[in-house]
């Protein structure tokens, strides 16, 4: 499945429905759908995008769905059923995420906290630091766990897994998101290493 380039631009600013359900451990947070993920209507669809090729490497996922075509009914159940959400922070889709505001990252943060006062996940893993960092208000945050929770729920900030992020592999974001997924018991404990 491909799209033209008019194609996509006729999905910018849509907004596509969140993916949660009862039994919510682990809730990634995107920064914004990007235009193939509107048109899809899925999550980080874009087949560049490396999201779920690290969830399934991670173990997070047992196998990686067909995303970039956009996920069919079972695929969407087997990822809520493992106890997995998806939101992003602005519900606008645009090309890159350099063309949202402050202010709507700002209001994205907002909307996140009364999403995480309902749907109360173990765990909130955000992809995308300066995302974090600017909706936040919290210009020196660094990745990984955060000090301060989210309404009283755990926090990481972790890479984001466009392929316009360059520093980041399929490899190394399996292992940054596993480190939320064994805090939510979606992984089991890491074992201490011998020195």
């Amino acid at each position: 499945m491909g799209f033209r380039r008019d194609e996509l631009e006729s999905f910018r600013d849509t907004e596509i429905d969140d993916l949660v359900g009862p039994g919510l451990r682990l809730l990634f947070v995107g920064v914004n759908p990007g235009l193939w993920t509107a048109a899809t209507g899925t999550p980080f669809a874009h087949p560049g995008n490396r999201f779920f090729p690290a969830l399934a490497q991670a173990g997070i996922l047992t196998e990686r769905p067909g995303f970039a075509r956009g996920l069919n009914e079972a695929e969407r159940a087997r990822i809520v059923g493992a106890g997995i959400g998806i939101t992003n922070l602005v519900r606008r889709a645009t090309a890159r995420a350099a063309e949202l505001s402050r202010d709507e990252l700002r209001a994205g943060a907002e909307r996140l906290r009364a999403n995480v006062r309902a749907w109360r996940p173990a765990v909130v893993a955000i992809v995308g630091i300066t995302a974090y960092r600017d909706g936040f208000d919290r210009p020196r945050a660094p990745s990984g766990r955060q000090v301060e929770p989210l309404e009283g729920v755990p926090v990481w900030v972790l890479p984001s897994p466009s392929g316009l992020n360059a520093h980041a592999t399929v490899a190394s974001l399996a292992e940054a998101y596993a480190e939320p997924a064994r805090a939510a018991g979606l992984l089991p404990a890491q074992e201490p290493s011998e020195s």
